[in-house]
């Protein structure tokens, strides 16, 4: 075999692969660039959307739960939340917490004002509207 394969082939495969699949990551990259602010909704952010995403932050609720496929898998994925419950389900379900309920993993009562909720179901409205998953998963029970 060493008499068909010298260094120099070795050499040109390396080099014509680094080439390629550098210029695959350039192309793929600028794809990228051109179509995440055709699907990332940011005519959307509102003041209310900003607080509610505060909200989210300051009550540690990627500790628990993903949003858009980031954060803890211990609660349910939120992204499509708002789409699949609703806004008032939402604000409901935050109230009624913790429920009590046998043999349940407990969420904590963060004791929300009825405008940090607006604003937490405005920001959960929001990101259900953003594309960046380019509709996956296909089942919007995720």
């Amino acid at each position: 075999m060493s008499e068909t394969f010298t260094k120099s082939m070795a050499r040109n495969i390396f080099y014509g692969g680094a080439v390629f699949f550098f210029l695959l990551f350039l192309a793929l990259t600028f794809d990228t660039v051109q179509s995440v602010p055709k699907r990332s909704h940011s005519e959307g952010v509102t003041d209310s959307v900003i607080r509610g995403k505060h909200i989210w932050e300051t009550r540690d609720c990627i500790g628990c739960h993903t949003l858009l496929g980031e954060g803890a898998y211990f609660a349910p994925e939120l992204g499509n939340v708002y789409k699949r419950r609703g806004g008032e389900f939402i604000k409901a379900w935050i109230r009624a917490q913790p429920t009590g309920a046998p043999g349940r993993r407990q969420m904590p009562q963060f004791n929300l004002t009825d405008q940090q909720l607006d604003d937490l179901v405005n920001f959960l409205k929001w990101t259900s509207e953003i594309n960046t998953t380019r509709n996956w998963p296909p089942n919007i029970e995720g």
